[in-house]
């Protein structure tokens, strides 16, 4: 859907761009409707709602909320991310993100921590300059990003495989809120909850399908659409079980930045015919 894009972020999370910056970059795209949704913080979205007013772009209330869910009969939790937009009543959800920005500023510590002792280097100082100085806002990607200038590593990517990814010795979960409660919360803050990328978790076919039936039957509103070079039958399997829970959909580039080329904004997937995109239920 040319002109809609539902899901980036900026460097108010793990974007490289400021929402000013990103509706600039927006405005070029030709984009007429977007969201901001940075991980766990709407912080940015006053400055890009503002700016968006001034270029006659439809600007959407958005975040990304860090959540979990499992499997009654397996122990495993599992993380996902769930996307809020066109929130009215904020109040819900900014209690939710102060708690959940909390959890971010103690995770952080916690793994420069273990770089500290496995290296034997304090790279908080130099994290923190990227950020402004605010713990809750950084991220693994910040992270590996002064691992890469400091030459620990190599390329970004083996920051995470050789110390930040699960399994590895820096590694420290943030599973925030469980999955039910997150669409709960949107709900109360009178918002659309979507499933995020629902391809990019490192599921199992089975397991993606048990998480969609686990968040249409907690309440949830769409489930955003895969990129246009997923396999053609994991795009079918989507497709059918959005029909199947009678879900929406809603479609997002993703972007991050040029650090992620293949994340780029204004590049969304197409909608098959029959579904109902998420934007045409908004209150604006």
């Amino acid at each position: 859907m040319i002109g809609v894009d539902l899901h980036m972020h900026s460097n108010f999370s793990d974007g490289e761009l400021s929402p000013i910056e990103l509706i600039e970059l927006a405005r070029e795209k030709q984009l007429l409707t977007l969201a901001l949704t940075d991980h766990d913080t709407i912080d940015g979205n006053v400055l890009a709602a503002q700016h968006a007013a001034l270029h006659g772009i439809q600007f959407i209330q958005g975040v990304e909320i860090s959540s979990f869910w499992h499997r009654p009969s397996i122990k495993k939790t599992h993380a996902v991310h769930i996307v809020a937009l066109n929130m009215q009543n904020l109040e819900p959800m900014q209690q939710l993100l102060l708690k959940q920005k909390q959890h971010r500023a103690k995770r952080a510590l916690l793994i420069c921590e273990k770089l500290q002792q496995i290296l034997k280097t304090d790279f908080l100082p130099e994290i923190r300059e990227l950020v402004d100085g605010h713990d809750e806002r950084i991220t693994r990607s910040h992270i590996a990003k002064v691992l890469l200038k400091r030459n620990v590593v190599t390329r970004a990517q083996q920051a995470f495989d050789r110390f930040l990814k699960e399994g590895k010795a820096a590694y420290v979960p943030f599973l925030g809120v469980e999955m039910a409660d997150a669409i709960d919360i949107i709900h109360q803050s009178q918002g659309f909850a979507v499933l995020a990328h629902p391809t990019k978790y490192d599921l199992s076919a089975t397991n993606i399908r048990y998480m969609i039936e686990q968040f249409a039957a907690a309440g949830g509103d769409a489930i955003e659409l895969p990129p246009a070079n997923t396999p053609l039958s994991t795009r079918q399997m989507l497709d059918r079980m959005v029909e199947q829970y009678q879900l929406k959909v809603s479609i997002g580039s993703d972007f991050h930045g040029a650090h992620m080329p293949w994340l780029s904004l204004g590049h969304v997937p197409k909608l098959k015919d029959g579904q109902q995109g998420i934007w045409e239920f908004f209150k604006l």
